[in-house]
This record gives structure tokens, C-alpha cells and sequence, in this order.
């Protein structure tokens, strides 16, 4: 059922990034928000830029409950891990992570897929559930086509 939706929601995205009166950061907001309302175990949307410079994410627009974690150190945290690895990385339960930064006790599982310009990881989509172990596939394909989407906003 779930992929299904995503299928239903690819065309809101692209309608979300190629809206040309929105700024950059109000279309993100608005694909995390699509994100948050449209799949059920989606609890916190957000993303993360690179400042390869300080070798940190930087918060960037999100949905969801508050959060401390406005910058993290490469290499920190799920988020961080993902910023080296230039990897999609899913965490089926997070209790079970070394490296994992907790923003809510409520959080049961993330996944997290890198955002490439130009060949370049400039940040990270991140997503927290509060339900243990939901994410598939079929999720690291939609958030990739998501960050395509992105992509094209840089």
C-alpha cells in the first residue's frame, strides 16, 4: 500500500520544487510537511546541509517535534555516519546503534539518504519513526527521488 503512495506523491514533489514563487527553504518545508502527512510513520522530516568546510550539518527546514541537534559533527550520529559513508543508511531500531543521537525517546527508527549535487554530498534527507523497523526499499527509493527533486533546487 505504502508504495503505492509514494507513486501518488512523486508528482506533489515535483510540483513542490518546480512551483517558481516559493523560496528554496519553502520548498523543502513543503516536502517535508507532504512527507509527514502523507505516510503514516513518517514522525519528524528534515534536512540536513554539509559545511564541508567545518565538517558539520547544518539544520535545514523540517517537520516535526523541536530539536537540539541543529548541527552535528561529521561522522556523529546516523546523520553524521551518513555525511562520510555517502551512503543511504536505515536503522530498523535505533536502540540498537552505538552511534545513534536521540532527539525524542519516542523515536523507534531513521533512515537517512544522502543529497548529491553534482556529484557532490551536500546533505542528507532525515527521518524519524516512532515505529519500530517500517522503513523498506521502496522508502530509500522514494527519498532518493526526492533529493533528485532537491537536487535541482542547488
Amino acid at each position: 500500500m505504502q508504495a503505492m503512495n509514494f507513486e501518488l506523491l512523486k508528482p506533489k514533489v515535483t510540483d513542490i520544487t518546480t512551483n517558481t514563487s516559493d523560496s528554496r527553504d519553502e520548498k523543502l518545508f513543503k516536502i517535508c510537511a507532504l512527507l509527514e502527512q502523507n505516510i503514516d510513520y513518517y514522525t519528524w522530516v528534515g534536512f540536513y546541509f554539509a559545511n564541508h568546510a567545518t565538517q558539520t550539518l547544518h539544520l535545514g527546514p523540517y517537520v516535526g517535534a523541536p530539536t537540539d541537534h541543529t548541527e552535528i559533527p561529521f561522522g556523529k550520529g546516523i546523520c553524521g555516519q551518513v555525511a562520510v559513508s555517502n551512503q543511504n543508511f536505515v536503522v530498523p531500531d535505533v536502540a540498537a546503534q552505538d552511534n545513534y543521537i536521540a532527539c525524542s525517546f519516542t523515536v523507534k527508527s531513521e533512515i537517512v539518504v544522502p543529497l548529491f549535487v553534482n556529484g557532490e554530498n551536500i546533505g542528507q534527507i532525515d527521518i524519524d519513526s516512532n515505529v519500530l523497523d517500517p522503513f523498506t526499499t521502496a522508502d530509500e527509493r522514494f527519498l532518493e527521488f526526492v533529493n533528485e527533486e532537491v537536487a535541482k533546487l542547488f
